[in-house]
C-alpha cells in the first residue's frame, strides 16, 4: 500500500481508541471505508503487538457502542502492510442508516458522516434524509429522532382496553423496530410528540377575530380526547317539544360526524410534512385541515365509495385495536350518511399536500312554541340542554351514542365525550342512576344499553 494517506475511505490509528467508533459510524453512514490500526496519522506503519486483543477490542467496541447493529457490515482482519502486522476494520455502507453512537443517540453529537479525511457530525437535515432513505415513504416506520420517549398516556389507554403494552407488544405494533430502536410510530404515541393540532373559533369568515384558540401536543391518544373536548364545547344543542311533549335535542353538528372528522385528521395525516393540523370553527361550519393529500394511487371516488387506503396503517391499527376506530374505510361514508337529508352537504377540498373537510352546521327547521324558543335560546347561550331531569350535554352525547349503536362501553364513552376514565364512569353511573342506561356484562366486557 504505497503512499499511505488518510482520505474519504481510509482512517489510521496507532492503537484502538474509543474515538475510532466515530470513524466507524461515519463510514457506515457514508460510502464505507477501512480503519487501519497500527498506522500513524502521517502514514508511518508502526504495527500492532497484540493482534488478537486489538481485534477483540475493536469488535466489541463497535458491537456495543454503535446502533443500530452494524456488525453485518463490518469485518475485522489481521493484515500485513510493509511486512508489519496491522488490524484492518473494514466497514461497508450500512442498510439501516443513520448509525449512531449508542451513548449519544440520534443527534449530531452521535451521528457522523465522512467528509474528505475527517469524520464530522451530521446535520439534522442529513440525519432526517438518511432516515427517509431507509424507511422509504413510510413515516411511521422511520427511526424516531428522539429515543428518550415515555408513554404515560399510551400505557393508560392500553391498560384501559385490557391490551398488553409490553416491549414485545410494542414490537408487534411497530413501535420498536428490528434493531431495537423506537420508530416514529412510537414517537406519535409518546408523551413527547410535537405533531400538534391547532383549533380556533372565529368571529368572522376571514379569520381576523379569535373567540377561542388552543394548541394540542403530546400523545395522539391524548390529543384525540382533548380535541374532542374542545370541539364539543362549541357544538351547541337546540331543543324543542314534539307532539307528545317529549323534548327533542338537535346538535348543530352530529357528535359522531365530528368524531369521524377528528379521527380522520389524526389517523390519515402526513406526519412527514411540517406544520400543525388545523381545526377552524365558524358561525355556520367547521373546517378540518390536514397536511397531506390523498395517498398515492388513491382517488376521490375511492374515498367516497368507502375504499380504505391507509397512509399510516400501523397508527390506524393502534386506534382500531383500542376501538377508537370501528372499521376501516367507513369514516367518510358515516359523515355523508349523517347529512343525507341536508340541503348543504359536506365538502372536500383536496390538493397534493392538503386535505380539507368542511362540515356545514345542520339546518333544523322545527316549529317551536314561544316557550320552546326560549329553551332553545337558553341552550345556545350556554345553558345545558335538558330532558326531564336537566340532562347535561355529555350525558346526552353518551345516550345518543348508545341509542345509535345499541350499546356503549366506558372506553367508547371516553372517546365520544373526550373526558377521562374516571369522569366517563361518573357520567355513565349518573345515567344508570337515572334509569336511562342499563348495564350488562362484567369487567372488560361491560356495556350499557339505552332504555329510552
Amino acid at each position: 500500500m504505497a503512499g499511505l494517506v488518510e482520505g474519504p475511505h481510509l482512517e489510521f490509528k496507532r492503537t484502538w481508541v474509543d474515538g475510532a467508533k466515530r470513524s466507524a459510524v461515519a463510514f457506515a453512514n457514508t460510502d464505507g471505508g477501512t480503519i487501519y490500526i497500527g498506522i500513524e496519522d502521517n502514514g508511518d506503519v508502526t504495527g500492532v503487538s497484540n493482534i488478537d486483543e486489538t481485534m477483540r477490542r475493536a469488535t466489541q467496541a463497535i458491537s456495543d457502542g454503535i446502533r443500530p447493529d452494524v456488525m453485518s457490515f463490518v469485518s475485522v482482519k489481521n493484515e500485513s502492510i510493509r511486512n508489519t502486522p496491522v488490524v484492518a476494520v473494514h466497514i461497508q455502507r450500512g442498510a439501516h442508516r443513520p448509525y449512531y453512537l449508542a451513548d449519544k443517540g440520534i443527534r449530531p453529537a452521535g451521528v457522523y458522516i465522512r467528509s474528505g479525511a475527517a469524520s464530522i457530525p451530521a446535520s439534522e437535515t442529513a440525519i432526517i434524509d438518511m432516515i427517509k432513505q431507509t424507511a422509504g415513504d413510510s413515516f411511521e416506520n422511520a427511526v424516531s429522532l428522539n429515543q428518550e420517549l415515555t408513554f404515560t398516556a399510551a400505557q393508560a389507554a392500553f391498560a384501559d382496553a385490557a391490551l398488553p403494552f409490553t416491549p414485545q407488544a410494542q414490537r408487534t405494533l411497530g413501535m420498536i423496530n428490528a434493531d431495537g430502536v423506537y420508530t416514529n410510530l412510537a414517537w406519535l404515541l409518546s408523551d413527547q410528540c410535537t405533531a400538534s393540532i391547532k383549533a380556533a373559533v372565529f368571529a368572522d369568515e376571514v379569520k381576523e377575530v379569535f373567540l377561542n384558540r388552543q394548541e394540542f401536543t403530546g400523545s395522539l391518544l391524548t390529543q384525540f380526547g382533548q380535541v374532542s373536548e374542545f370541539i364539543s364545547r362549541h357544538n351547541a344543542v337546540h331543543s324543542y317539544m314534539d307532539a307528545t311533549m317529549r323534548r327533542v335535542d338537535n346538535y348543530e353538528y352530529s357528535p359522531l360526524a365530528l368524531r369521524e372528522a377528528i379521527l380522520n385528521l389524526i389517523v390519515h395525516r402526513d406526519y412527514g410534512l411540517s406544520g400543525p393540523a388545523l381545526i377552524s370553527v365558524f358561525s355556520n361550519h367547521m373546517e378540518f385541515m390536514n397536511l397531506g393529500g390523498l395517498p398515492e394511487n388513491f382517488t376521490r371516488a375511492d374515498m367516497m365509495n368507502g375504499i380504505s387506503s391507509q397512509r399510516n396503517p400501523k397508527l390506524a391499527n393502534v386506534f382500531y385495536r383500542l376501538k377508537l376506530v370501528e372499521a376501516y374505510g367507513t369514516g367518510i361514508r358515516r359523515i355523508m350518511g349523517d347529512y343525507k337529508n341536508e340541503t348543504i352537504q359536506p365538502a372536500f377540498d383536496i390538493s397534493d399536500h392538503a386535505f380539507r373537510l368542511i362540515l356545514p352546521k345542520h339546518q333544523r327547521d322545527n316549529a317551536v312554541s314561544p316557550v320552546q324558543t326560549s329553551s332553545a335560546q337558553a341552550i345556545t347561550q350556554g345553558v345545558t340542554p335538558t330532558r326531564t331531569a336537566n340532562l347535561p350535554i355529555k350525558q346526552q352525547q353518551i345516550l345518543d351514542y348508545a341509542k345509535e349503536h345499541g350499546s356503549i362501553t366506558r372506553r367508547q364513552a371516553q372517546s365520544v365525550t373526550g373526558v377521562s376514565q374516571s369522569t366517563a364512569i361518573k357520567i355513565i353511573n349518573a345515567l344508570v342512576g337515572k334509569k336511562l342506561l342499563t348495564r350488562t356484562g362484567n369487567g372488560p366486557h361491560t356495556s350499557y344499553q339505552s332504555v329510552c
